[in-house]
Parts: C-alpha cells; sequence; structure tokens
C-alpha cells in the first residue's frame, strides 16, 4: 500500500490535538485544564517537561475552548528562542496586554520556551504579570521549570508534563496509520518508541519519514530514518567486549561509525541505555556501575570536541579492562 495523501504536509500538524479530549497521555494534567474552561476562570500556568509531550497542544486546545469565536484576538502566542531579551517584554507582551479582551474577562498569552528568557527579561515579565493581572493569563512553557527565577514560578500553578507512555504511543500511531493507509509491522511501532522516548513529536515525524520509503514500514526503514542504530548491532558490540575480543567491538563499531554514518555521540548514547537494560546474568552490577561512570567521561569528552573514534575506542578498551579485573 502507498501513502494516499500529501506527503509536503506534516502528520505533526495535521494530527495535532485540536481540543483537550484528543490529548494524548497526561491524564494527570488534562482533567485540571477542563476544570478551567467549566469555570471561565485561570490562574497562570506553568506547563514543564520534555518536548514533544503535549504542553503546547494543551495550552492551545485550553485557550480555543475557552476564547472560541475571538481565539484570534484574545490569544498571543510567542516563542521566548527567537528573541530571549527585555525586548520581547516590553514590545509584544506589554502591547497586547493593554488592549481590552473580548471573549472571556482575560486573555492568553503564550510563551513558549520560556526558560530561554534572559533573566533581565524574566524580571520584566514578571512585572508585567504583576500589573496586568486583571486581564491576561500566562501560561509559560519549559523544559526546565528550575530555570525560570522564583518569583515567575510562585506565580504559576505548575504542571508537570511527563513523557508519553509506549501502549499510548502506538495506538495513536496505528490510528494514524489506518487513516493514511500505510502498511506496517508491529515491531516498527516497537522501535519508533524505542528510539523516540516518549516523546510524540518525533514518533509521527519518524512515521511519515518511513511511509514514504517501500510499501511498508518495517524497524529496518524506522532505525534507517532515525539515524539509530539497531539494538542488535550495540548488543554484539558489548558482548564482544565482555568476551575480551577487542578487534570484533571495533569492527562493530566502525559499522555503526562508517557504515550507517552515526555521530560519536550518537553511538555513546546508545551504548549506555543498552547498558542499562543489559542482562544481569551476563555483567555484574558492579561492574556495570564502573563502566556507565567511563561511559560519562567518554560522553564528556565528546562533547568538549575529542575525535569520536579515538574516544569510542578507547571506551571499548576500558570495558574489556575492566571486565578482566573484575
Amino acid at each position: 500500500m502507498t501513502l494516499k495523501t500529501d506527503a509536503s504536509f506534516p502528520w505533526t500538524e495535521k494530527y495535532r490535538p485540536k481540543t483537550l479530549d484528543q490529548m494524548v497521555g497526561q491524564t494527570h494534567v488534562v482533567p485540571r485544564l477542563k476544570k478551567y474552561v467549566e469555570k471561565r476562570s485561570m490562574p497562570n500556568l506553568l506547563f514543564a517537561g520534555p518536548p514533544g509531550v503535549g504542553k503546547t497542544c494543551s495550552a492551545v486546545a485550553l485557550a480555543k475552548e475557552l476564547f472560541q469565536n475571538t481565539f484570534s484576538q484574545d490569544f498571543l502566542e510567542l516563542n521566548a528562542s527567537d528573541e530571549r531579551g527585555i525586548g520581547v517584554v516590553r514590545g509584544a507582551i506589554k502591547d497586547f496586554s493593554r488592549t481590552i479582551p473580548l471573549g472571556a474577562d482575560f486573555k492568553i498569552i503564550f510563551l513558549d520556551e520560556a526558560d530561554a528568557l534572559t533573566v533581565d527579561a524574566q524580571q520584566a515579565l514578571r512585572r508585567t504579570m504583576e500589573k496586568y493581572t486583571g486581564t491576561v493569563r500566562f501560561i509559560l512553557n519549559a523544559n526546565y521549570s528550575s530555570k525560570l527565577i522564583t518569583p515567575i514560578q510562585s506565580r504559576c500553578s505548575l504542571y508537570k508534563f511527563k513523557p508519553i507512555l509506549k501502549e499510548d504511543i502506538i495506538k495513536y500511531l496505528t490510528m494514524i496509520l489506518i487513516k493514511e493507509n500505510v502498511s506496517y509491522d508491529q515491531e516498527a511501532l516497537d522501535a519508533i518508541y524505542d528510539v523516540c522516548e516518549g516523546d510524540m513529536r518525533t514518533a509521527i515525524n519518524y512515521l511519515q519519514a518511513a511511509s514514504s520509503i517501500g510499501d511498508k514500514i518495517t524497524k529496518e526503514i524506522i532505525y534507517e530514518v532515525s539515524n539509530s542504530a539497531q539494538p542488535q548491532d550495540i548488543f554484539h558490540m558489548i558482548d564482544a567486549c565482555l568476551e575480551g575480543d577487542f578487534l570484533k567491538a571495533r569492527g562493530f563499531m566502525e559499522k555503526l561509525l562508517f557504515e550507517q554514518g552515526l555521530s560519536g555521540e550518537d553511538v555513546i548514547n546508545q551504548i549506555y541505555k543498552k547498558f542499562i537494560v543489559y542482562p544481569e546474568d551476563k555483567i555484574t552490577i558492579d561492574l556495570k556501575v564502573k563502566i556507565i561512570d567511563r561511559i560519562a567521561e567518554i560522553n564528556f569528552r565528546l562533547v568538549e570536541g575529542a575525535n569520536d573514534r579515538i574516544q569510542l575506542e578507547a571506551l571499548l578498551a576500558q570495558i574489556i579492562l575492566l571486565n578482566s579485573n573484575k
């Protein structure tokens, strides 16, 4: 079967939830947001959590249900990563705050990636939140709420968004595949969750990319479009290290770097994830702890700009030495 819709249109937008009822996961958050709609009132909100888990969707859906026909006049969306300085607060935010709301007793300013604001901009935002509290409510979106100054945090009701559960992601992806009339293997959906780690936006992007390759989505295609190593390749490399065969382990590593085109950071992150779940009958907890400590050191060197191949070979050698000295 082939894709029958316009492949140029992002599925992340086509299947973005439009209402709070359509939200996937976050069952600890959505019912509380619905209460705000029922009461036609809300405090300032702070949404915190990893990317792709529904923070922006929740904010937009909440505003649409509150304002309905006046949504475009009473809702302002800004991205703090586009303009991090004090100018965005003194300009667009203040100008919008001064105008009268049309569809409710207040308007909403949604500030995406608010943790990217400078400290000066956050101080100005705090004063704006105080001055216009009668007519404006703020929804701040942050990956890390701790990066916001305490006075802003104390003025908001905090909602923690969690990575979306595997069953919820697979159920939603299955719905998309059925609507798009695309064939797939169940293992492919498991592979998507393995690489997206609870990020629904990333999962849908990988799904659309995979749908354009071949007539059926398979796990091999998923690992290809996500630029990830297949789990068995990482496990084989670890097995070779624990067997003391450095040349064999290095062969698997070179395959990942040069044949599959992965970066050193990609490989080190996947080695870490697989060591966490590596069978305990093959490796002791004490040895696993020591190896993870070495992984952290090599990862730091790679982030600082060290040579990928040399550092990964050093990690393989250290795993072999640690195992031989256990």
